[in-house]
């Protein structure tokens, strides 16, 4: 079953509004139960060594990620590879890009790319030429 990208987006949206409350019980409306996140750093920067399943524990991961950190976190909306997903600050500069996999209008999958080599190219606008 294919997901309209309306529908992405809107969970998207939903998700941004609660990371950027610090809303957990927002996060865990938005979240599937068996929600999986995955987080790429690269060896360079933190990241989850093994992917973290349940609402709840990603939920936690999340905000208490940000609570002991002390940062502050912004998502902005971008498209990676043609399909939504948000652009991540802390403390005003880029972090990361998160990703996500949405079923029956909640996010079944959130993948976290924080590897700075795999991010050149994000924060770059790509001109676009005419041959």
């Amino acid at each position: 079953e294919t997901v309209s990208s309306g529908q992405t987006r809107a969970a998207l949206e939903s998700f941004q509004r609660a990371l950027d409350a610090g809303d957990l019980q927002g996060l865990l409306d938005v979240l599937a139960p068996e929600i999986v996140l995955i987080s790429d750093g690269g060896g360079v920067k933190q990241a989850a060594p093994r992917p973290i399943t349940g609402a709840g524990k990603v939920a936690r991961f999340i905000l208490g990620g940000i609570v002991k950190a002390q940062v502050a976190l912004t998502g902005e909306p971008t498209v990676v590879n043609g399909n939504p997903a948000l652009l991540l600050h802390v403390n005003g500069e880029i972090d990361g890009v998160m990703t996500i996999q949405v079923e029956d209008a909640r996010i079944t999958g959130l993948y976290y790319v924080r590897n700075p080599r795999k991010l050149t190219r994000i924060a770059s606008e790509t001109p676009l030429t005419l041959r």
